[in-house]
């Protein structure tokens, strides 16, 4: 098959160090590549891919300096697509709604995996301007703030199988892996470790908008000792980060759309001690890839168990559920549904056809319904969710 992807512009494809969506891209294409399909990339063009790479930007926006406008990228992302558009037999795009009105019009089968969270103000409001687009999720628990979305199927990332490798050696210290955000938990993670008397190592960066969350609630317990925080770790470094790991902490409070960190986790062997919350009861085969809690009293409760968990079977399972192969196989199923005419034909459609389905409030408008939607990045593009 003939197939474009197209990927977000804020980091490059794969990301030099974190990017949960340009990652999982990365290994998407790579993967349909060797299982011999054409396979186009539209990306920054400091992206390193298997595929034919169009080069939308010279780098990834969050590396370019000085820094480009981020709208005029995406302006000309959209372009490079339309004017190839009739070159593929399907364009997937992974960069939230911002390519809607212009693979809509194009008449080629096309569907959008969205990967950020879906229970944001404005977003269902889309679901009723583009009511034919098709989705992707990437959890079923994503999927719920707008389950009247023209969902084609879930499929769960999916990385290479030897990307890392397994250790089943009991690991020596607690690991937090993620963005130092109120959400990622981070301060939790921390407050588990004290209570267990187990050191934790915090791999992670420390986001502009998030500063005042570190300084008053991480900073002052980083000790450099018991605390650590090692900063942003590559994928050579994340493999000792991990394997080395008694278990991965991860306490979040939002419904996290999956967490890649989690597979990778157990691609390394390692057990994770997860709350209830997103994805996690998805990706997580309870007391036997780790254990999922519902307090930080559980949380501490379960670090005295991962012990008992067997290393070996958890590396099976990873290799058995969440590889880059069953991804890929995953998408190419639903790739040839929507070519084949198993999923209702997408027609091109006139400027003036869309319109919003819903009854509108008499004070409000469409100018109105689109400003309250988010900029393309806020819900996961840039890959600060995964």
């Amino acid at each position: 098959m003939r197939i474009a992807q197209i990927a977000p512009l804020a980091e490059s494809v794969p990301p030099k160090l974190y990017g949960g969506t340009e990652r999982v891209v990365a290994w998407l294409v790579d993967e349909l590549v060797d299982l011999g399909h054409q396979v186009t990339l539209f990306a920054s063009g400091d992206s390193q891919t298997k595929a034919e790479l169009v080069p939308v930007c010279p780098r990834a926006l969050r590396l370019g300096k000085p820094r480009p406008d981020p709208v005029a990228a995406q302006a000309a992302l959209l372009e490079a697509v339309a004017q190839r558009a009739d070159e593929f037999d399907v364009i997937h795009a992974h960069i939230d709604w911002l390519h809607l009105p212009i693979v809509q019009r194009a008449g080629i089968p096309f569907l959008t995996t969205l990967h950020g969270r879906l229970d944001l103000p404005g977003l269902s409001d889309m679901i009723r301007i583009f009511p034919t687009a098709p989705y992707v999720s990437i959890s079923d628990n994503q999927r719920i703030p707008l389950a009247g979305a023209k969902w084609l199927g879930t499929v769960y990332h999916g990385m290479p199988k030897r990307l890392l490798k397994p250790s089943f050696r009991p690991g020596q210290y607690l690991a937090f892996l993620g963005r130092l955000t109120h959400e990622k938990g981070a301060h939790i993670a921390i407050r588990i470790a004290q209570a267990t008397g187990m050191p934790l190592r915090i791999a992670a960066k420390v986001p502009r908008d998030h500063r005042s969350y570190f300084k008053e609630h991480l900073e002052p317990l980083i000790d450099g000792k018991n605390i650590q925080l090692v900063g942003e770790v590559d994928d050579r470094r994340k493999q000792g980060f991990l394997d080395g790991a008694a278990a991965l902490l991860f306490p979040i409070n939002w419904p996290e759309p999956f967490g890649l960190v989690m597979i990778e986790a157990m691609a390394c062997g390692t057990p994770i001690i997860a709350f209830r919350a997103g994805s996690v009861p998805e990706v997580i085969d309870d007391g036997v890839t780790g254990f999922i809690v519902d307090s930080e009293e559980e949380a501490v409760r379960a670090v005295g168990r991962v012990g008992k968990l067997n290393r070996r079977e958890i590396r099976r399972i990873f290799e058995q559920r969440f590889t880059a192969r069953r991804m890929a196989d995953d998408y190419v199923d639903i790739y040839r549904q929507l070519t084949d005419g198993s999923v209702l034909a997408l027609k091109p459609i006139a400027p003036d056809a869309i319109r919003v389905k819903a009854p509108m409030d008499e004070n409000s408008s469409l100018d109105q319904t689109l400003s309250l939607i988010p900029a393309p990045g806020q819900t996961g593009t840039s890959g600060s969710v995964e």
